[in-house]
């Protein structure tokens, strides 16, 4: 049924590789990255509402970042935000989300995504979706990911490596860490490696009897919070407690020490948008430029991505694969290839400038 099905968006992230226009006080997920009109959390919200009622779809987020919610998502309920008042990593936000789910529906399947990805063809996203909460809804301790089918040996991205069959779902062997280009090519030749995307789908009890067996301590910690949960008193409750949670993601709790883990291979193109390159990849071929905000014109430059905020016209010459960023005072010129340093370059300006400029 339909009235079962919750989805938790992650919203909380800083998103630092998107300098200097993704700030920890205006964070990327809430930027309309794409040029197209929408917040990448707008687009999430859109995507994930197709098969999931609105009243049933929670926003998990930093405190400061609430108002951000509410300004860009006013149909969402004020209790469905989760303001979460310390940074604990994924899986004590994911815990408190399911016991909040739980304490509403003991039948409840739920879908954990983060606010930040750009999915393509929903419709297959939504047919994965709907697949994995059917079996887990036939599965009740089934802890599910959807896995993306790599398109190349990427090293940015940890990976999933299951069990060789026929069927849709998959079981999971283990999960692997970021690997070098040499295993990450090894990965793709064995051709039963996914790139793991943070997206999951599990029953409440499912869940939350993980936790209890693989993280008791921290289950015990948010297990005392029910009485208030989805209350008036559930803010003060956290402001009390939630800092005292163990700073883990809910990989390490939970999925790689639990033996009922599957995966399922997506069907839609999907990217992380984790850098300015995979922005410029999303919006171009390799060659050609992208200009976002402003009217681009070249001489002998190819390559590269431009975003501006108050600039109208931007003019390169001899420019190839250059990132630049204009967001009002802040001026940033990088060379693609140097991109995975950007978040260092901020730390950098904000020591020098203050950390207003992060």
């Amino acid at each position: 049924m339909k009235e079962n099905r919750y989805a938790v968006i992650m919203a909380g992230g800083v998103g630092s590789r998107f300098w200097p226009v993704s700030k920890k006080s205006f964070p990327k997920q809430f930027h309309d990255m794409l040029g197209i009109g929408s917040s990448l959390l707008q687009m999430t919200y859109n995507r994930l509402e197709k098969i999931i009622p609105s009243q049933n779809i929670l926003i998990l987020t930093n405190e400061d970042y609430t108002d951000l919610v509410k300004e860009q998502l006013p149909e969402i309920l004020a209790e469905n935000i989760v303001a979460e008042p310390a940074m604990r990593n994924t899986a004590p936000c994911i815990l408190l989300a399911a016991l909040k789910i739980q304490k509403r529906d003991k039948n409840a399947v739920m879908i954990v995504a983060p606010s930040d990805h750009y999915i393509q063809k929903e419709e297959q996203f939504q047919k994965n979706v709907l697949d994995a909460f059917d079996f887990c809804t036939k599965n009740q301790n089934a802890l599910m990911t959807l896995g993306i089918t790599p398109t190349s040996p990427n090293t940015g991205y940890g990976y999933i490596e299951y069990v060789k069959d026929e069927q849709t779902v998959h079981k999971v062997s283990q999960f692997r860490e970021k690997p070098d280009l040499e295993t990450a090519m090894q990965f793709l030749a064995a051709g039963n490696f996914l790139w793991n995307a943070g997206i999951f789908v599990w029953s409440v009890d499912g869940v939350v009897s993980a936790f209890a067996k693989a993280q008791p301590k921290l289950h015990m910690l948010f297990s005392n919070g029910q009485p208030v949960y989805n209350s008036n008193q559930e803010q003060e409750w956290l402001e009390e407690n939630y800092e005292k949670a163990e700073n883990i993601s809910v990989d390490y709790a939970i999925m790689e020490q639990s033996d009922a883990v599957y995966v399922i291979a997506a069907e839609f193109p999907w990217s992380d948008l984790g850098t300015w390159g995979s922005l410029h990849s999303e919006l171009s071929t390799e060659k050609e430029s992208v200009a976002l905000n402003n009217e681009l014109v070249e001489m002998d430059s190819s390559g590269n991505m431009v975003r501006t905020k108050t600039i109208d016209k931007v003019f390169l010459l001899g420019m190839e694969d250059v990132i630049v960023v204009e967001d009002g005072d802040l001026l940033m010129i990088a060379s693609q290839d140097k991109e995975q340093n950007i978040k260092q370059l901020r730390d950098r300006a904000m020591e020098k400038f203050g950390k207003n400029l992060g």
